[in-house]
């Protein structure tokens, strides 16, 4: 999920209750800076271990080229989101340059409720509403080998304004500097490296 937005951050309270994590399937967080490769240390990691159960955001921004609802994301307009907010079905949501993005809440619980392993890939404002409502879950911080390779990965992007990566760039900023709030730091120097290292991770969390 991308980052938050630095002149509209904000941390919206969750739905209402907290979410049980059996001793068997301890949920596990991955946050961190935009840029990062957070999503592409999932896709390798689903690749990889399929059984870790991914959990999938949903955003008011509208789908890029190749991406597939249901897939990256599931794609709702405002109403809909508005909708979801209300009625408490997200367990954290931010915002991030006029979109809304959030973790639904009823597929997550019932994968735990399962005993299966679980990944949530979210930014730093949504990590820190799982951690409330979510007491057992372990929290990972990817960082990027330098401060300089994070901002040639963004840079290199090509696909957002100006004005959009200078957000980006000055909420990264904050987000390496919250990495103490998490459990773990793993650095992206390879992405099948720190896709291995956090398939352990969850490994010892509980059965996979």
């Amino acid at each position: 999920m991308p980052i938050s937005e630095p002149s509209d951050r904000r941390e919206p309270s969750p739905g209402d209750g907290t979410l049980a994590t059996p001793a068997h399937s301890r949920l596990t967080v991955l946050s961190g800076p935009s840029g990062v490769g957070k999503s592409t240390v999932v896709a390798e990691l689903s690749k990889t271990c399929p059984q870790i159960w991914i959990s999938v955001s949903v955003t008011t921004r509208k789908p890029r080229p190749g991406e597939v609802d249901g897939r990256e994301y599931h794609f709702v307009d405002d109403a809909e989101f508005d909708r979801l907010v209300a009625s408490g079905a997200l367990l954290e949501w931010a915002r991030f340059a006029g979109h809304r993005y959030g973790t639904p809440r009823a597929p997550l619980a019932n994968k735990l409720e399962a005993g299966v392993a679980c990944l949530l890939e979210i930014d730093l404002v949504g990590a820190r509403q799982v951690k409330r409502a979510v007491p057992g879950a372990r929290l990972v911080f990817l960082a990027p080998p330098s401060w300089d390779e994070l901002v040639r990965r963004l840079s290199g992007r090509a696909t957002e304004s100006p004005e959009i990566l200078a957000r980006r760039l000055a909420v990264a900023r904050e987000e390496l500097a919250a990495a103490d709030e998490f459990d773990i730091t793993l650095v992206n120097t390879s992405v099948q490296d720190v896709s291995r290292q956090l398939i352990t991770l969850i490994e010892q969390c509980g059965s996979v």
